[in-house]
């Protein structure tokens, strides 16, 4: 988050007035109405790029039950990322790519994709990601202002937290039980020798 981004206000107001063909049903297999691959391959071309078939598999799927969320993100962020703000920042294809892979992915597993539409905190989680991800931080706030937030809001990074402190309750624990067992066996030892 090194380069300072568009204000997110801005952002987020883009996420509330986004038109109801980006939250239609991506096309998966026979069903739903949004070729989400032709998002991509529209966004890149704007970028001034272009994606490759494999490129675009990527946005394709048959299986609704796995990637149904994931789509509908991407669509999200493919709204998002249309702003002028960044087709003018100039972001190159690789990381357009990488983004659009990776970040639906990680906060679909989590939350459902409309909700960054709806729900204020989550448009915010949405909006700082997506800048994160890029390296930029909102116009106006510190490194670690925009870091703190980031952390304080995301979704992906409470989950990551909760994960790390279980798994860390669960090394105490095998350490209490084995120091627990050292002390039992050193005590039957003693009885043994006396």
């Amino acid at each position: 988050m090194q380069n300072i981004g568009p204000s997110l206000e801005i952002l987020i107001r883009r996420l509330v007035d986004i038109p109801p063909d980006f939250l239609d049903e991506p096309k998966i297999g026979s069903q739903g109405q949004v070729v989400v691959a032709a998002l991509v391959n529209d966004l890149l071309r704007g970028f001034g790029a272009r994606a490759s078939d494999l490129t675009l598999a990527r946005f394709r799927s048959s299986n609704i039950g796995i990637d149904r969320n994931r789509l509908a993100l991407v669509m999200i962020v493919v709204w998002l990322m249309a702003d002028e703000w960044f087709t003018a920042a100039g972001i190159p294809q690789h990381l357009l790519i990488k983004l659009l892979d990776e970040t639906p992915a990680d906060l679909a597993s989590t939350t459902p994709a409309h909700k960054f539409v709806t729900d204020p905190d989550r448009r915010e989680e949405l909006a700082r990601t997506i800048l994160a991800r890029l390296n930029f931080r909102p116009k106006d706030e510190t490194l670690a202002q925009a870091t703190d937030r980031l952390s304080s809001i995301s979704g992906s990074e409470r989950k990551r937290l909760l994960e790390a402190s279980r798994a860390a309750e669960l090394r105490a624990r095998a350490i209490r039980e084995a120091l627990a067992k050292k002390a039992a066996e050193e005590s039957a030892d003693k009885w043994t020798r006396e």
